[in-house]
């Protein structure tokens, strides 16, 4: 999916612009959040390996991988990238790009053929990725901020989809919902309510503030 989107037509890389040289407004809250993510993670398991704590390290890149980028930052991102008009896309790609590389590295010490295979499929700095630079955390790119903006937006879309389930809602049925939101995440919310729309199968999303009254006929959680 990756390599698909960083192509152009004729199967060639595009050109990407490094962090630094893109505008850094361009970098949407799920890119934030993402690459708070993997910062975090490459903080984590290099204190763990150095502790040979291998069992710990290894589940922690299997949930950045799997639970973080791939259940929730690449759906996120997939209508961004649809669309040639949307002036984030750039920001988009690099992120993929960018925490996929990272990812892989952190993963190679337990997959080294598959992350080096696909490590060579991509735009890379090094000839093989086993000698290529260890990643750094960089703790100016870890946004509390967005993490929880983040967070509480993937809880609530977990509370709908489990409600949905409860009463057997069919998955193309969409249904109106309202969430009760903190003072400071209310406009946070708002401004993502497309990824609720989209991953929750909402037909109207209404925000109120945490201390209004929940409709009569409504489901809760």
């Amino acid at each position: 999916f990756v390599i698909m989107n960083l192509q152009d037509e004729d199967g060639n890389f595009r050109q990407m612009a490094d962090l630094t040289d893109l505008d850094k407004a361009a970098l949407q809250d799920e890119d934030k959040w993402i690459i708070s993510r993997v910062n975090d993670a490459t903080k984590y398991i290099t204190e763990t390996m150095e502790k040979y704590d291998l069992a710990l390290a290894g589940q922690r890149a299997y949930d950045l991988i799997w639970n973080e980028f791939c259940d929730w930052y690449i759906e996120m991102v997939k209508p961004r990238l649809w669309n040639d008009e949307d002036s984030t896309k750039a920001a988009a790609l690099w992120t993929l790009k960018t925490v996929l590389i990272n990812s892989l590295k952190l993963l190679h010490p337990y997959m080294p053929f598959i992350t080096e295979e696909i490590y060579q499929c991509l735009p890379h700095e090094a000839e093989s990725i086993m000698i290529s630079k260890w990643p750094e955390a960089d703790e100016a790119l870890m946004d509390d901020e967005a993490e929880r903006l983040m967070g509480a937006i993937m809880e609530s879309i977990k509370a709908i989809r489990n409600m949905r389930a409860e009463v057997n809602v069919p998955p193309g049925k969409k249904v109106p919902a309202i969430m009760l939101a903190a003072a400071d995440l209310k406009d946070g919310i708002e401004a993502n309510a497309d990824y609720i729309h989209l991953m929750g199968a909402i037909s109207e999303l209404t925000v109120l503030a945490d201390n209004a009254a929940k409709p009569e006929n409504a489901m809760a959680a």
